[in-house]
């Protein structure tokens, strides 16, 4: 098993982390932040406000989408959208080490700039970035978007065929330390979410604060339900409230 295990881990590093397929220039971004020797890039939208907004984005996921969307949708917030290592303009190579230590300096960067406090989103993988944040920083109120209670759990559902337990060195196992979360909590559940289950999403709720919210959205699909009329709306009373 160790050897095979040793053989195929390289493959299952790109299908956690497939940041090459959302590359783009560093002179289409207009943020950078130094990260342990690391150049990190992306957007400050809507400067100037006393809230910030922290979004950590999906596996997959380019976040230049967002710019307009979120200045849209939150214009009481500064928001911040900054690509993970190998993603975006981001240099560097992705682990959940060094994903979780440049997420912690992505929102203490906000949190120095915005008295009135953070606000965090995170979208499928970076649910489970958030999750990290919000246990270790005061996160006001925390949005998870398509969470999982564990990528390992995740990565077993898609492929049972593999022993993902052992290729899988980046756990990010959020049900682990969500008794440490302190946040207010609202949880987007896609009811047709054929990468994340939803009996991943509701193991994780299982174990969150009593009071969480969830807005569940039968008929969303993982990659699309953002699309769903029900889910800015959501998200944008929830960080109004």
């Amino acid at each position: 098993m160790r050897p095979l295990a040793a053989l195929l881990a390289p493959v299952a590093r790109r299908l956690v982390y497939p940041g090459g397929t959302t590359r783009l220039p560093a002179g289409q971004t207009d943020l950078e932040l130094r990260v342990d020797g690391v150049t990190l890039r992306g957007w400050e939208v809507n400067p100037g406000q006393q809230r910030a907004l922290v979004h950590y984005g999906g596996n997959g996921e380019g976040l230049d989408w967002l710019v307009p969307e979120l200045g849209r949708r939150f214009p009481g917030h500064t928001s911040y959208l900054v690509s993970y290592r190998g993603y975006g303009a981001s240099e560097g190579r992705p682990g959940e080490a060094a994903l979780t230590s440049d997420a912690l300096a992505v929102f203490d960067h906000a949190a120095a700039r915005h008295p009135r406090g953070v606000d965090v989103v995170g979208r499928s993988l970076g649910s489970g970035v958030a999750m990290q944040v919000a246990v270790r920083r005061p996160v006001e109120r925390l949005v998870l978007v398509t969470p999982f209670d564990s990528l390992v759990a995740t990565a077993a559902d898609l492929y049972p065929w593999l022993p993902v337990r052992h290729l899988l060195q980046d756990r990010w196992d959020s049900a682990a330390v969500a008794d440490r979360l302190r946040a207010r909590v609202l949880v987007v559940r896609a009811g047709r979410d054929a990468v994340v289950r939803p009996a991943r999403t509701d193991r994780l709720i299982d174990v969150l604060p009593q009071d969480t919210a969830v807005l569940d959205l039968p008929d969303a699909e993982h990659a699309t339900l953002h699309e769903d009329p029900a889910y800015w709306p959501a998200i944008e009373e929830f960080l109004a409230t």
